[in-house]
């Protein structure tokens, strides 16, 4: 799977919190939002305008978390787990569940993904 497939992948999924991503889909999507947002925040700057970088993030944000509950899925823990994130020792736990090999086999998220 390469990026321009992932970002397809993810914004024809642009808010399905069901089934699983496999790990190179999240990790191809987020850093194509790291691209998208650095590129939008160097023509804020330059541009004085942060009306566009403003309207990215909000289009990103939403196939940015289906995507990271769908990865969670993928590891066999539910999209809930996601909410760890917002503290500072669960952040890790989070970032560490995202790098794990999904389940090789059907889980009780579905079949495995492609990729």
């Amino acid at each position: 799977m390469d990026m321009i497939e992932s970002v397809q992948i993810c914004f024809k999924k642009y808010a399905d919190f069901e089934k699983r991503a496999s790990k190179e889909e999240y990790w191809w999507f987020f850093l194509f939002c790291f691209i998208a947002g650095g590129v939008m925040g160097v023509y804020s700057s330059a541009s004085g305008n942060t009306t566009i970088e403003l309207l990215v993030q909000l289009v990103l944000l939403l196939p940015s978390l289906a995507v990271g509950v769908r990865r969670l899925h993928d590891t066999n823990r539910s999209g809930w787990n996601y909410l760890w994130a917002f503290t500072i020792i669960g952040i890790i736990a989070v970032i560490i569940w995202f790098c794990e090999e999904g389940n090789k086999t059907k889980n009780r998220f579905g079949a495995k993904p492609a990729g």
